[in-house]
């Protein structure tokens, strides 16, 4: 007997994590799942088999949990058969709570923004993810080589179980405290979802005026449709290192004596800035639009005395 699906599973879940449910927790046959696919038994099998071998990784086997729960309903069992058998007591004692659940679930677009933010700052040296148990908030800490870290990111807990989920991060010693650090998959994540909101940039630059002044990309426009590039053109390469921010270039200066450019504490309120910055850009849009205001000198906003000075002259 086959267990029924209450829904369809979001966008962002990876082939094999999908094939992995149908078959442990839906029952279908591996031979099914190959016939539906249109590929051999043995690529069905080993896809499931890698998905169970990473589910000693506390992110991953949480965000398989709740993906279980939530889009397939329980059913009742004998006690003594197979299916009983699969999910005793003992394995869902060892399961991971997970905060991956239908209502905070993100969607393919927030999903997208959140890890933009995120797998940027895992790019820089000595960046880590570190996700503590029964914890709501996962942390980006870049170490400084005094044994001290600095907080530089702060992230949902079910985003980084998706993260996790299509693996573009990676831990290597689960504990108490796990840290994760950035895959290649995750680098190539970062690439593509860079390529995508420069060709947005570009393609909103392209379709108003050019000398008028480019609004800044909000979290409603980051979270919009990709849109391709309609000349064919690549994406122009990116002017910076993804590594390093301008702070932590300054950071590593030093003045004539030897001392740092900026000391420990600079460093940390200039992050805190900038977490706050990124934080407010994540909200909804105020209902008074403010564009007009900021950028009165050159789009002639409200307020502005320009067209009384001409009349008067």
């Amino acid at each position: 007997m086959e267990r029924q699906v209450a829904g369809p599973l979001p966008g962002w879940v990876p082939e094999g994590a999908r094939r992995y449910l149908a078959h442990t927790v839906a029952g279908q046959a591996i031979r099914d799942l190959a016939r539906g696919a249109g590929c051999h038994a043995s690529t069905v099998l080993r896809q499931i088999r890698r998905i169970e071998t990473r589910r000693d990784d506390p992110l991953v086997d949480a965000a398989l949990t709740a993906l279980a729960e939530t889009h397939f309903p329980p059913i009742r069992t004998r006690p003594g058969s197979r299916r009983a058998a699969a999910v005793s007591p003992k394995d869902t004692a060892g399961m991971q709570t997970s905060h991956l659940t239908q209502q905070n679930a993100p969607d393919g677009a927030a999903l997208d923004r959140e890890a933009l933010r995120v797998l940027r700052r895992l790019c820089e040296s000595g960046a880590v993810l570190a996700v503590a148990e029964q914890m709501e908030k996962a942390v980006v800490v870049r170490d400084a080589g005094a044994g001290d870290g600095t907080r530089t990111a702060v992230v949902d807990r079910a985003v980084a179980e998706a993260m996790a989920l299509q693996d573009w991060i990676a831990c290597a010693n689960p504990g108490r405290i796990s840290r994760y650090r950035i895959t290649a998959a995750g680098r190539a994540a970062l690439g593509r979802l860079l390529a995508e909101s420069e060709n947005r940039a570009r393609a909103q630059k392209e379709s108003g005026f050019g000398e008028a002044q480019a609004a800044f990309a909000g979290p409603e426009r980051a979270g919009s449709a990709s849109m391709a590039d309609e000349s064919g053109e690549r994406a122009r390469r990116v002017r910076y290192n993804m590594a390093e921010s301008p702070l932590i270039l300054l950071a590593r200066r030093r003045d004539r004596d030897g001392s740092p450019f900026l000391d420990d504490a600079l460093v940390a309120a200039g992050e805190r800035l900038r977490e706050d910055f990124e934080m407010a850009q994540t909200g909804p849009r105020v209902a008074q639009n403010w564009d007009s205001f900021l950028t009165g000198g050159v789009r002639g906003g409200p307020g502005q005395g320009g067209g009384a000075g001409c009349g008067a002259a």
